[in-house]
């Protein structure tokens, strides 16, 4: 993203305060499909709530998003958790491609969506590893040029084992796992 992406995501969370730490609440029932150990990416993690619910879970988390001032707020709420152990948080220019790391045994990525990055984060899923995925869509809503075409994430992640899907009301998602072998 320009300089300008930075700016104005700043301008977004300023003033702001992250909540408890939780799970996109599309991901809630599917909570017992996280694992508890290994290592987790949190692609535009914002203030880094699930970032930091991940970690208490007991994963290691590495949280990135653009905005400096969302990153700053998802290291208080690490510290605040007795988690800052377990995370690791930093600006990010996803417009770069994903930053440099070990596979991953979850990626998630909530209201986020470059589909240039799609090979990318199937690619960084670890054997066994779980993707948890949402965007906005064109399903239920108006078109636009931030929202995902019908079918984009299943197509997109036809390679991945689906475990639950859904389209609808603007909101498409997945939770999938890269096959072990």
């Amino acid at each position: 993203m320009a300089e300008a992406d930075g700016v104005r995501w700043d301008g977004k969370y300023s003033g702001r305060t992250a909540g408890p730490p939780c799970l996109p609440e599309v991901f809630v029932p599917y909570s017992d499909e996280f694992p508890i150990a290994g290592h987790a990416v949190e692609l535009a993690c914002g203030f880094g709530q699930a970032s930091v619910w991940l970690a208490e879970r007991g994963l290691t988390v590495e949280g990135v998003d653009v905005s400096a001032v969302a990153i700053e707020q998802a290291q208080g709420l690490a510290a605040r958790h007795g988690v800052s152990n377990r995370c690791a948080f930093s600006v990010t220019d996803l417009d770069d491609g994903l930053p440099p790391g070990p596979p991953a045994a979850v990626i998630l990525c909530h209201r986020f969506r470059d589909p240039t990055l799609y090979p990318a984060i199937g690619d960084r899923l670890a054997a066994g590893g779980l993707l948890a995925i949402s965007v906005l869509s064109e399903v239920g809503a108006e078109r636009g040029p931030f929202r995902a075409r019908r079918g984009e994430l299943r197509d997109a992640f036809a390679g991945l084992r689906s475990l639950a899907a859904g389209e609808g009301d603007g909101q498409a998602w997945l939770l999938a796992r890269r096959p072990r072998s």
